[in-house]
C-alpha cells in the first residue's frame, strides 16, 4: 500500500484507563506535528468527544511533559457507544444509535485518519466505523492484556507491577498474624494479571478464570502448608475466576456500558469460605482500581511511545483499518477485526504457569 497524503489526524482515549496512554497521544502528536506538520485534533472523553465534536487541538505544548503522568489528558468514557448511546429520560435510560453523529463529527474536521486508543469493546466500535466508512488506526489498550494479536498490551505491566507491590506488603501482615490473605487482582475474563503478579509475588495459590477451582483443592493445600509449619499463605486470585460448576461473581451490571457485567468480590466470598472449611484465620483485600492509575513503568512509557508512532506510520502508509501490534518483540500491524475476533486467554501451557506449578504453587484444579 503506497503512503497516504495525511494532513488532519483526529486521536481519542476510550474505555477504561491505565498507565501510558499519555504516552501514546504524546507520541502521536510530536511525530506528527514536528516530522510532517500534522494538525492534530484530539476528541475528549473517547467516543463522546467525537459523537458531540467536544475537541481540542493539540500542540507541542500540550503533550510535553505528559510521558510519566497517568490517566489521559483528553479523558476517557466506557459508556459511551456511539451505536448504544445512553440517553437519560426522566427516570429512565434508553439508548440511541449516534453513529451518524459521530461520523459527521469525523467529516466536519476533514480528518484523513482517526487514531483510536483502546480495548476490545473500544476497538469494536472501531470497527463498525470502519465499515462505515472511517478510516480508523488502532492502538491496543488494556491491563487485562487480553487483546488477541499481540504479545502485550501497554498498561498491564504497570497494573502487574502495581499489584505485585501490593501482594508484597501483604506478605508482612500475613506472616505477623499467621493469616492467610486473599488478594483479588482485576483482569476480567483473563488471568494474566493475577498469573503475572501472583507468580511475581510469591502467591502460594493463584486461581485464574482459565483454570476453575476445586475450593476443597484450595483449603487442602492451605491446611498442608499450616501443617508443616508453615503458619501463613497468599491467594491470588482474579475478578473473573470461578469455582468448578460454578458462577462469575458479579459486583453490578451496568446497563448503559460497552461491557454491561461489573466483576468483583470473589475475594471475600473466598474468605468466608476457607474460614469455615479450614479453621484458618482469613483476610481479603480487594486491589481494585489502584490497578489503573500511577505512573507508567518504564516497559509501559517505551512500549506506548513505540505503539503511538507506530500508529502515525501505519496512517501515513495508508495502512488504515490496521492495529499495531507487538510481534516477536517487535512492532507489527494486524486487522483490527482481527484482533478483537476473541480474548486473549492464558493457555494452560504458558511456560510461567508451568513454571509455578513446578515450584508448588496450586492453581486450585
Amino acid at each position: 500500500m503506497g503512503k497516504s497524503r495525511i494532513r488532519k489526524i483526529g486521536i481519542l482515549t476510550a474505555g477504561g484507563d491505565c498507565p501510558g496512554l499519555n504516552a501514546v497521544i504524546r507520541a502521536v502528536a510530536k511525530a506528527a506535528i514536528n516530522d510532517f506538520d500534522i494538525q492534530v485534533i484530539g476528541f475528549r472523553d473517547g467516543y463522546d468527544g467525537l459523537v458531540r465534536n467536544n475537541f481540542t487541538e493539540l500542540k507541542n505544548s500540550d503533550v510535553s511533559g505528559i510521558l510519566t503522568v497517568g490517566g489521559t489528558i483528553l479523558g476517557t468514557s466506557n459508556i459511551a457507544n456511539p451505536y448504544r448511546y445512553a440517553i437519560s429520560k426522566g427516570s429512565k435510560v434508553v439508548f440511541q444509535d449516534l453513529s451518524k453523529e459521530a461520523i459527521a463529527t469525523y467529516k466536519k474536521h476533514r480528518l484523513d485518519v482517526l487514531i483510536v486508543i483502546g480495548g476490545d469493546g473500544t476497538l469494536s466500535i472501531a470497527s463498525k466505523l470502519i465499515d462505515d466508512g472511517l478510516k480508523i488506526v488502532a492502538v491496543p489498550k488494556t491491563i487485562d492484556n487480553d487483546l488477541s494479536e499481540t504479545e502485550f498490551t501497554f498498561g498491564f505491566d504497570s497494573a502487574v507491577t502495581t499489584a505485585t507491590e501490593a501482594i508484597d506488603k501483604l506478605h508482612s501482615t500475613a506472616q505477623s498474624h499467621h493469616r492467610v490473605m486473599v488478594v483479588e487482582v482485576m483482569g476480567r475474563y483473563a488471568g494474566w494479571i493475577a498469573l503475572y503478579s501472583g507468580v511475581a509475588g510469591g502467591g502460594d495459590i493463584i486461581l485464574i478464570p482459565e483454570i476453575p477451582f476445586d475450593i476443597n483443592k484450595v483449603c487442602m493445600k492451605l491446611e498442608q502448608r499450616h501443617h508443616y509449619g508453615k503458619r501463613f499463605s497468599i491467594v491470588v486470585v482474579a475478578e473473573g475466576a470461578k469455582p468448578k460448576g460454578g458462577k462469575l461473581t458479579v459486583s453490578k451490571i451496568v446497563e448503559c456500558s460497552t461491557d454491561k457485567v461489573r466483576l468483583g468480590g470473589i475475594a471475600n466470598h473466598l474468605t468466608d469460605t476457607i474460614e469455615k472449611m479450614t479453621g484458618l484465620e482469613t483476610r481479603a483485600t480487594i486491589i481494585g482500581h489502584v490497578q489503573r492509575g500511577g505512573s507508567p513503568t518504564a516497559f509501559d512509557r517505551n512500549l506506548a511511545t513505540l505503539f503511538g508512532s507506530g500508529a502515525l506510520y501505519l496512517a501515513m502508509k495508508g495502512y488504515f483499518g490496521m492495529m499495531v501490534a507487538l510481534k516477536n518483540g517487535k512492532v507489527a500491524k494486524v486487522p483490527i477485526k482481527k484482533a478483537v475476533s476473541k480474548l486473549k486467554l492464558v493457555p494452560l501451557n504458558n511456560p510461567l504457569l508451568l513454571s509455578a506449578r513446578s515450584l508448588g504453587t496450586s492453581f486450585g484444579d
